[in-house]
């Protein structure tokens, strides 16, 4: 089986589903990473872009991702791309993966650059003719989905928990390798943090640990 993961940012992949794309890998499904976005000098100085892709490898390898695609959006900046040219960028590599089962950010979540990739992930995933894909999620990005806006009409509410006992190692070393993302605690995105969101999902169904995801569409 073929599964595509999209993240706006670095790490967003790891904290949503770093668990979920472990499984996947454990299964013998192939795995392909879209990272939207990155950092631009100024306001990052260039040896932290540097070290911002070294990372992205890092993860891979330590995930066992088969593929990683770049498109190379300005962070933050996505409000400034034009629609039309994120959307044809992410349905580029979803031509060229032809996956099964695609993973993406939050369309409800505070983070601007969330609620685009997920938009655009839609238009890259309609339902035509001739499409691979047969299921579609958001991952949740903990400490950024939960915190809402006071305009929000319709929350993070997770229909799919997904069993990630056996690989909360594998994802708590793959945020490991992002040094220059890394907080201490308490802040979520630390590794204690993370671990104890991972147990806290798991305790809402009875599993030692979980992630969560809203299921979009699936085609059987």
């Amino acid at each position: 089986m073929k599964v595509l993961v999209i993240a706006a940012h670095p790490d967003d992949e790891v904290i949503g589903a770093g668990g979920a794309i472990a499984r996947h890998v454990a299964r013998g499904d192939e795995v392909s990473w879209c990272v939207v976005t990155e950092g631009y000098d100024p306001p990052w100085p260039k040896p932290m872009l540097e070290a911002a892709r070294t990372q992205v490898h890092e993860v891979r390898e330590s995930l066992g991702i088969a593929r990683v695609f770049f498109c190379g959006f300005p962070t933050v900046k996505l409000n400034a791309v034009p629609y039309r040219e994120l959307s044809s960028a992410l349905q580029g590599v979803v031509d060229e993966v032809r996956p099964e089962i695609v993973y993406t950010t939050p369309g409800n979540d505070v983070n601007q650059d969330h609620r685009l990739v997920f938009e655009s992930t839609l238009v890259a995933t309609r339902p035509l003719p001739g499409s691979s894909v047969r299921r579609l999620l958001c991952y949740e990005i903990g400490p950024t989905a939960g915190f809402g806006t006071p305009s929000s009409v319709v929350a993070f509410v997770p229909n799919v928990f997904v069993d990630i006992s056996p690989f909360l190692a594998a994802k708590l070393n793959a945020m490991r390798c992002y040094r220059t993302e890394l907080r201490e605690y308490p802040h979520p995105r630390s590794l204690q943090g993370i671990e104890l969101f991972a147990r806290e999902r798991g305790l809402r169904v009875g599993l030692a640990a979980a992630e969560c995801f809203e299921l979009i569409r699936e085609l059987s």
